[in-house]
């Protein structure tokens, strides 16, 4: 076990670190299903949940940051989900356990109804976006660099969760190319996947399907763990703006 008594200055480099990632709903484990028990099954959107059931979907704040307002609404025929953030960041996560051999294809879609002026993903001072979907994979942790086993240490000491293993994000920037992958400046453990960008579809409903293995080695270079979490986020807080989005079906295949 890394000392942090014995690294006074980095431990405040690391906790400014452990700060960031979780503000930025970053720093979110899921737990696995318990032994001998069926994997709990994905609850679609629209959707009801619950901070008792972790089957669910479950209401994530984040310390400091005012809530990002989630309720569902009607939307033409359907019902989806609507996000308003306003100089806010907060996230809708669940628990999950997928084998990575039980890995397919992931289908969602989303409406972003205006972009975040000034947000660009890939500065941590303005890293804003206003739809994300959030997948959390776990992994052989020995492989951490010192940065990373150090950071996932002090996660657990503040929190009781690690670092996860690997974060992917599925995001909408503002100009960045689509299809490109973007490192998260503090931990490379965290990356985002730009699959869509610009503001040519603003205002229409967008559907995807994304293969999550071939996403994952794309984005890490190297084969996906077990999926142990999902989440969606809408987020203005380094911005300090106000965005309106929608979320409607998330299907795992």
């Amino acid at each position: 076990m890394i000392k942090l008594g014995n690294l006074p200055g980095r431990l405040a480099l690391y906790a400014s670190l452990y700060s960031t990632l979780l503000l930025t709903g970053c720093a979110i484990w899921m737990p696995e299903a318990p032994e001998g028990k069926p994997n709990p099954v994905l609850r679609q959107l629209p959707l009801q949940f619950s901070a008792q059931d972790k089957s669910q979907w479950q209401a994530m704040r984040l310390p400091g940051k005012l809530l990002t307002a989630y309720r569902v609404e009607p939307q033409g025929p359907r019902d989806a989900l609507r996000a308003e953030a306003d100089s806010s960041a907060s996230m809708l996560r669940q628990a999950l356990h997928i084998p990575p051999e039980q890995l397919g294809a992931l289908q969602f879609d989303w409406r972003v109804d205006q972009l975040i002026a000034g947000a660009d993903m890939r500065q941590r001072e303005t890293e804003d976006s206003p739809v994300r979907l959030i997948l959390v994979f776990e992994g052989d942790r020995q492989r951490f660099s010192t940065q990373n086993q150090l950071l996932s240490e002090l996660t657990l000491s503040l929190t009781g969760e690690p670092l996860p293993y690997a974060t992917m994000m599925y995001v909408w920037c503002n100009d960045c190319a689509a299809e490109s992958v973007i490192v998260n400046p503090r931990t490379d453990r965290i990356r985002k996947l730009a699959v869509e960008s610009g503001p040519q579809r603003v205002g229409q409903w967008v559907t995807y399907r994304r293969d999550i293995r071939a996403d994952f080695e794309k984005a890490f270079g190297e084969p996906p763990g077990a999926l142990v979490g999902l989440a969606i986020m809408t987020d203005t807080d380094n911005t300090r703006s106000s965005t309106r989005a929608w979320y409607g079906a998330i299907r795992l295949e």
